[in-house]
């Protein structure tokens, strides 16, 4: 979209304050948008992991094969949306998935047979891959620059807020009348409130309706961060052979798909590894939502400051603390240690996604974003698939989380040092780069 064409103002536009910059309105339907589908499409799975196997006589390893699916196919959607996203705006992609992801969670309730639940999965992943991290995190970078670390913070918050609001919800729901009530409701909430969001408040690109990223500009970054923030690196288009050319794409994919299969490994067994430790499945889900919760408290936190920092060496302390929370509430029994760990890790696990967008973006800017965060965030879910398949697979043959999770430990650690290589990259010679204030895309947006 060019400066010359219409603006196209969303409904609430009309009526929201306009002494707030409405890119913030943005970043709270963002949040509210990553609650309901981050909320049932992640930490929902989680909760589902035990009921599915004793409601149908699943094996551990099966429903962990569902939930690996699910990762690695919404890792290829987002993969192949990304580019279309930069050409053209998410926001026909995020209705659509929306639906199809109300559809699909509330069939989760309906099925008997093993085949089922991976069809069932499956759509479910084209549906998150079509709306969430992708699109969400493609609107984030256009709206902020300058600030982008403080408003995905807030943004992203929607994240932990569906584990700490939701996991509990969906666990009493299934105590309550199984997945068969759980799962239709929680369909019917993520239509419910995602639709008006994507209807009446997104806009993709600030420049659609007469704004610049960040809104009033605000002072400048310290100079470490100074050339990353610059035009010259946030309007460049790049193609996808120069991107696959460079060492920090690689040394991001790594770390991340590493990171994630560990990570996401933990969560989705984390209810079962300390339902029996705390006694009760209610008690771990609860545990789970505190792990949310420590998410969102440091999200916040870390977005007050992560602007002005080296995110490569952020992103390396997050990975180590989260690798030896991991070690240490697998060998530390007493509940109330158990308590303080699942926090340290939920202080880790938000921050961990925030950087990876947070890196892509600053490293290769705005205009190839979803290109770019497409196929690194397609490694990390397939990793995020592959780290739950793996832990059930080995929980079945050890009849235990020890093996499991110090490997998931371990893998943690050697991230940290990969994405030390996720160096800013030098403009290229001779390269083009979108003029500043001019947005490329094919028709306009949406």
């Amino acid at each position: 979209m060019t400066s010359n064409q219409p603006f196209k103002y969303p409904p609430a536009y009309h009526f929201l304050p306009k002494s707030i910059y409405y890119g913030w309105y943005v970043t709270l339907a963002c949040a509210v948008l990553m609650f309901v589908g981050v909320g049932v499409g992640y930490y929902g799975l989680a909760v589902f992991l035990s009921p599915l196997q004793e409601e149908h006589d699943f094996s551990n390893t099966a429903v962990s094969g569902a939930t690996g699916l699910y990762f690695s196919v919404a890792g290829i959607v987002g993969a192949i949306v990304g580019p279309r996203i930069d050409r053209s705006g998410p926001l026909k992609f995020m209705l659509v998935g929306i639906l199809i992801k109300g559809v699909a969670a509330s069939s989760i309730g309906f099925v008997d047979n093993l085949w089922q639940l991976y069809l069932v999965y499956g759509v479910l992943a084209v549906a998150f891959g079509m709306s969430t991290a992708v699109a969400v995190n493609s609107i984030m970078t256009r709206w902020f620059v300058r600030r982008r670390a403080r408003a995905m913070s807030i943004s992203a918050t929607g994240v932990s807020a569906g584990g700490v609001v939701l996991s509990p919800l969906i666990a009493r729901l299934v105590d309550i009348g199984g997945t068969e009530l759980a799962a239709p409701l929680m369909g019917v909430l993520v239509v419910a409130v995602a639709l008006p969001m994507i209807l009446l408040v997104l806009v993709w690109d600030p420049r659609q309706i007469g704004m610049e990223p960040d809104g009033k500009v605000p002072p400048p970054p310290p100079p470490a961060t100074a050339t990353q923030l610059s035009d010259e690196v946030q309007l460049r288009a790049w193609q996808r052979s120069e991107v696959l050319r460079t060492l920090s794409f690689w040394a991001i994919l790594i770390a991340f798909l590493t990171v994630l299969m560990a990570q996401t490994g933990f969560v989705i067994h984390q209810i079962s590894f300390l339902e029996e430790r705390m006694g009760s499945r209610s008690e771990a889900a609860f545990a789970l939502s505190f792990t949310a919760f420590g998410s969102i408290v440091a999200r916040l936190i870390v977005g007050l400051f992560a602007d002005a920092i080296d995110k490569r060496l952020l992103t390396f302390g997050l990975f180590v603390l989260q690798g030896t929370a991991v070690l240490l509430v697998l060998h530390i029994e007493n509940i109330a240690a158990t308590w303080v760990l699942t926090l340290i890790f939920g202080f880790t696990i938000g921050n961990v996604y925030m950087m990876q967008a947070l890196l892509v973006g600053e490293i290769f800017g705005a205009v190839s974003f979803g290109m770019v965060f497409g196929l690194i965030s397609f490694a990390g879910q397939v990793g995020s698939g592959g780290g739950p398949f793996l832990v059930g697979v080995l929980d079945d043959q050890f009849t235990g989380y020890t093996i499991p999770f110090t490997i998931t430990a371990l893998m943690t650690y050697a991230a940290a040092v990969v994405v030390l290589f996720a160096r800013p990259v030098k403009a290229a010679e001779n390269t083009a780069t979108a003029q500043p204030g001019v947005v490329p895309t094919a028709g306009g947006g949406e």
